[in-house]
């Protein structure tokens, strides 16, 4: 299946807290979108592996996703070398998507700085036709390389190249954040410990951020990309026509 954007997360939830209002007005306006976790979060302080991937299909439900999947590579230990690179060439090659979205290049988890270093490299690769890899059916692939590449804000905020209007699509992201249940606005943390993201107090940050990210575009609510390859090509100005904002 060919993918119109693919978007990756280090771990199950990433994409939802950083570009899931984007994801979903992009799944409501015709594009097919896919999302690819590195890790299934194994690590992490709450919930379990087997949980955390249902969660993360329920979230993909929620937001309409075309398909997602998860690469299975190690949590804590994403280091940019071909063994970790080929899965994500792989899977760059089967969704051949014209636009990826990745990790912040930098952010207060050393597994985003280092998916967004090791997945821009792999992105690259791709694209190199002797770099040989085969698909799930066992097929040789075609090499492959996105027209374009984003980075969404994580826990760090950056100054964005451009901000996406999602104001159609908070209550979405808001449903999609809930479904990881293990891992965000716990009231009851029962017998797993507290972390920095469980707190309802990161929940409600979060929302403040998409209002304050709106309030820069002139829109209700916003999120924030940076891209990868600057400067931004464009052939027309009609998208500045879809906006009119009131700064």
């Amino acid at each position: 299946m060919k993918a119109d954007i693919l978007a990756f997360g280090a771990h199950p939830d990433d994409t939802e807290l950083g570009c899931s209002g984007t994801l979903a007005t992009l799944v409501k306006q015709g594009q097919k979108v896919v999302v690819a976790d590195l890790t299934q979060g194994e690590m992490g302080s709450r919930g379990t592996p087997k949980i955390r991937l249902q969660e993360a299909r329920d979230a993909a439900v929620i937001l309409g996703l075309s398909d997602r999947v998860n690469l299975r590579l190690p949590d804590t230990e994403l280091r940019n070398n071909r063994e970790l690179q080929l899965p994500i060439i792989e899977c760059v090659r089967r969704f051949k998507p014209h636009i990826c979205i990745l990790p912040a290049p930098a952010d207060r988890h050393p597994d985003h700085g280092n998916a967004a270093a090791l997945l821009i490299d792999a992105i690259f690769y791709s694209g190199l036709k002797k770099i040989e890899t085969k698909g799930p059916d066992g097929k040789p692939q075609e090499p492959h390389r996105p027209a374009h590449i984003l980075h969404y804000m994580q826990d760090q905020p950056f100054e964005p190249d451009f901000i996406f209007d999602i104001s159609s699509a908070i209550e979405l992201k808001e449903k999609a954040v809930k479904a990881f249940s293990t891992q965000f606005n716990v009231t009851d943390p029962g017998d797993e410990p507290e972390t920095y993201v469980s707190d309802p107090s990161f929940f409600e940050a979060l929302w403040a951020r998409a209002k304050h990210f709106g309030h820069l575009g002139g829109f209700e609510y916003g999120e924030g990309f940076l891209y990868a390859k600057k400067p931004i090509p464009i052939t027309s100005l009609e998208f500045l026509m879809d906006t009119s904002p009131k700064r």
